[in-house]
């Protein structure tokens, strides 16, 4: 990026975005350079405000612009359910559902031993003690259907150790999917969480 105009080093950092590559990357400054007025510096104020001002909640680990966020000083929300997410984006999807009206507790990712992240690199001991001391009831294990999000749910479920019902979302088959395009695992977990109709 040595020697390179402003527009380029824009292009470069927007490439390393996700989703967006090279070409994405140079339609989208060519988009907020024609629009500058519009969407070009109000997007720089936004960036520059965000930069300063985010960060993370030191109750949950959600992102916001204060120490605890939105969600945590709510007096709405029900004090007694936490729901517990592998990251930020977790929340986010959760929250765009809007069904849950508990609390939450980002891990900040899964137990993996081939990238060597143990139980001190995630958020389980505050989790542990937000539980001991938040008059919690049940704990909702909302983590990734893999092998390093049902480790962590295993490994949080211990930590725990009774005094509080643990749950975990359902698994099997999607709103509008069809048996034919889903994996083995998928179906098996659909048959086994079977209710009646």
């Amino acid at each position: 990026m040595r020697n390179a105009s402003p527009i380029d080093i824009l292009i470069e950092l927007m490439a390393k975005l996700p989703g967006l590559g090279p070409r994405s990357a140079r339609r989208a400054v060519l988009h907020l350079i024609r629009k500058r007025a519009l969407l070009l510096i109000p997007l720089a104020d936004a960036i520059r405000e965000v930069a300063e001002t985010a960060r993370e909640c030191l109750n949950c680990g959600n992102v916001g612009t204060s120490e605890i966020c939105e969600i945590c000083d709510d007096e709405k929300r029900a004090i007694g359910e936490i729901c517990v997410v592998e990251d930020v984006a977790d929340l986010w999807a959760m929250e765009r559902a809007n069904v849950f009206k508990g609390r939450y507790h980002v891990l900040g990712g899964t137990l993996s031993a081939l990238d060597s992240v143990g139980p001190e690199e995630l958020r389980i001991p505050r989790l542990v003690d937000r539980v001991a001391t938040e008059n919690i009831t049940e704990v909702i294990l909302a983590l990734n259907a893999t092998i390093d999000g049902q480790t962590t749910a295993h490994y949080i479920a211990d930590q725990l150790h009774g005094g509080v019902r643990l749950t975990s979302l359902a698994q099997g088959v999607p709103i509008g999917g069809e048996l034919d395009y889903l994996d083995d695992g998928t179906i098996s977990a659909a048959l086994r969480a079977r209710k009646e109709v």
